[in-house]
């Protein structure tokens, strides 16, 4: 029987993505672009934190100095993958290509080139569900789980700052 072709198979790296979103929304994050792309390349996540306007979303659009922007890169890795679990994928080439593209973004959206921004990465670990596993399994902790499409996935590691790149912003 021949393979089915690869549309017939969900997208685990968007099982990943739409996990860590959940997950940042959640811990008060606001979503501003999912799979932001140009001619550099595609940043996974974007969101913006305002403490001052507390969960729900107040400042949407105004800076205050609690706000912050992050950029992440979420790496989703099933069990024997190469990579550290996707740590390994983040190389200095990628990194300047995230760098390119959140200037591109910071250039189309400038309301948001004065704020503080960083680069994070998320690690989320991808199984698929056993139909013939009973019983239950001890795992390491994860940040946030989900079961859905027939996978377990769980958020193993979420890193901040993850690599040493600042925007600038400008003369001032």
């Amino acid at each position: 029987m021949a393979n089915l072709p690869p549309s017939h198979y969900p997208d685990i790296g968007q099982l990943g993505e739409d996990l860590v979103a959940q997950w940042l929304q959640s811990t008060g994050w606001i979503i501003l672009h999912r799979r932001f792309s140009c001619r550099w390349g595609e940043i996974d996540i974007i969101a913006q934190y305002d403490a001052t306007g507390g969960v729900g979303g107040a400042g949407k659009g105004l800076f205050t100095q609690d706000s912050i922007l992050i950029f992440v890169e979420v790496k989703t890795r099933s069990s024997g993958n190469w990579d550290a679990g996707g740590r390994s994928a983040i190389t200095p080439q990628k990194q300047a290509k995230l760098w390119r593209t959140a200037e591109i973004f910071l250039a189309q959206y400038p309301e948001k080139a004065d704020y503080p921004c960083r680069f994070d990465v998320a690690i989320v670990y991808c199984q698929r569900i056993s139909k013939n596993l009973t019983g239950a399994k001890v795992s390491q902790e994860a940040l946030a789980t989900s079961s859905v499409a027939g996978y377990n996935l769980k958020l193993q590691e979420y890193i901040p700052a993850a690599f040493d790149c600042s925007i600038g912003n400008g003369d001032g």
